[in-house]
């Protein structure tokens, strides 16, 4: 299979942890920790085959990155930069998914073709 065929879904950790009020901001690498481990089967729920990337920024960058199914990459500055280097890095024809409600960022990304969902749209493929 190939890339073109494999749709891309690009998650804004910070954002998607933080849309739960959970208690995340007192152990942010343990909250990227559990998305982490909550993503490894969103994959199997989706319409088509997918490769899922989480970019983690900050203190959530000591979450340990290695989960099966899920490539993590580590920002060295700004999350929202760290995700468009991503999307910018694909080659033209992938569908590729950024999950974010930050508008900002759904403005980049959309400018190099991606299409944005809400933090709610992953939460409901995997669930509670």
């Amino acid at each position: 299979m190939t890339d073109a065929e494999v749709q891309l879904i690009v998650v804004d950790a910070a954002n998607v942890v933080g849309s739960r009020p959970d208690g995340w901001w007192r152990d942010r690498a343990g909250a990227a920790r559990r998305l982490l481990e909550q993503l490894t089967t969103v994959a199997d729920r989706l319409d088509q085959p997918a490769e899922v990337v989480v970019v983690l920024e900050g203190k959530a960058k000591a979450a340990d990155p290695d989960v099966e199914g899920v490539r993590v990459v580590l920002a060295a500055g700004s999350g929202d930069d760290a995700i468009v280097d991503v999307v910018a890095e694909q080659h033209r024809g992938r569908t590729i998914t950024v999950v974010t409600a930050d508008r900002g960022l759904r403005d980049r990304v959309e400018a190099l073709g991606a299409k944005t969902v809400g933090p709610g749209w992953l939460l409901d493929r995997i669930g509670p």
